[in-house]
């Protein structure tokens, strides 16, 4: 990968004059770990004596979603405490009753559940996270489970809740000890960060109430009305950290995950394959497929509203991140767009 470097080093800077974001860093490699990377930029455009470093923290966004959720539930599952068909509920107490109690894991997992789309959950519950907890598991589906493939926020969210109800133990804990933990990703946490500690995280929008950007604290609003740490976002980390996790994934994915591994190559066979049928747009387990690679199943991706961004392909054997910061310019998603497919296009030519 060494031989395109250059090549993604333009390109980020490119994004970084044309104000796409403040600074980026970038990381790709393969099942032994980190091959190439660099930083770009600033972590605030108004501080020219930060620049941004390869050990820089990035608020996640979705992709919290993937390093928590996904392989936590991937955890559930191995273990056999966990069947992907089986309707919600039979076997969970909370939901029996209501709309959610025929949606299975499975459906969730690929977003097929027919969940509400992404709403102010604020607005709809009120503050207390035990209010909002409620009215999430008993809300309405907005279309019957298995329809359609409609990405919401609340799959992860309601994925989340599940996991604890399984454990009795909260997400936060069981991101930890079961997944960053065992993999050695010691910058990996949710939020809010100590002050130490976000000093060095790139910031992100515009906080009205605090009269600053947000440094540390997450940007999603659901998340920070539930204490920083859900399944939809709060999670903060840096790109060696994710390189270990995707690392991982690789090796599991090729059958080479050791015993210390905290999922093994079932849980990934099962989630980097198409599992909607011949709906559309299809959808692996939690990961989607990365357009313009060329190739039916071979690149999968997840992308995080902040500008986070990344990419793995088992047949490949590569994988790639990307962690901007482009919500403290803009919540317009086009121009960080093009720079994400760009550096997914030099990573992983079409074929």
């Amino acid at each position: 990968m060494t031989s395109g470097t250059p090549r993604i080093e333009r390109l980020l800077q490119d994004g970084v004059r044309s104000l796409a974001f403040p600074g980026a860093v970038w990381a790709v490699g393969d099942a032994g770990g980190t091959a190439a990377g660099g930083a770009v930029g600033l972590l605030d455009p108004t501080r020219r004596d930060e620049p941004t470093r390869p050990d820089t923290l990035f608020d996640l966004a979705s992709l919290t979603k993937v390093i928590a959720v996904w392989p936590v539930v991937g955890t559930l599952v191995e273990a056999g405490k966990l069947q992907l068909h089986t309707p919600l509920g039979t076997f969970w107490p909370e939901v029996a009753g209501h709309p959610l109690a025929a949606v299975t894991p499975h459906q969730l997992l690929t977003h097929t559940a027919g969940l509400p789309l992404r709403a102010n959950l604020r607005h709809l519950y009120g503050t207390d996270p035990q209010d909002v907890r409620d009215g999430v598991l008993r809300e309405e589906l907005r279309r019957r489970p298995g329809e359609a493939v409609e990405y919401t926020d609340r799959a992860a969210l309601v994925l989340g809740y599940l996991a604890e109800h399984l454990t009795g133990r909260p997400l936060r804990e069981l991101a930890a000890d079961r997944i960053w933990g065992p993999l050695g990703m010691t910058e990996t946490r949710y939020g809010p960060l100590p002050a130490a500690v976000a000093a060095r995280c790139a910031p992100t929008e515009y906080d009205d109430l605090s009269g600053a950007h947000l440094k540390g604290t997450v940007h999603d609003f659901s998340s920070r009305l539930l204490g920083g740490a859900c399944g939809i976002a709060g999670t903060f980390s840096t790109a060696r950290d994710l390189g270990r996790f995707l690392s991982h994934v690789l090796a599991a994915g090729g059958g080479r995950s050791g015993p210390s591994g905290p999922f093994g190559p079932s849980w990934v066979a099962e989630s980097l394959r198409i599992r909607t049928g011949e709906l559309v747009p299809p959808r692996g387990l939690f990961w989607h497929l990365a357009p313009g690679t060329g190739v039916r199943e071979d690149v999968w991706t997840h992308y995080g509203f902040t500008g986070t961004g990344m990419w793995v392909s088992p047949t490949r054997g590569r994988w790639a991140v990307l962690l901007t910061n482009k919500l403290y310019f803009t919540r317009e998603t086009g121009p960080v767009t093009a720079v994400r497919d760009a550096f997914r296009a030099a990573v992983f030519p079409a074929t």
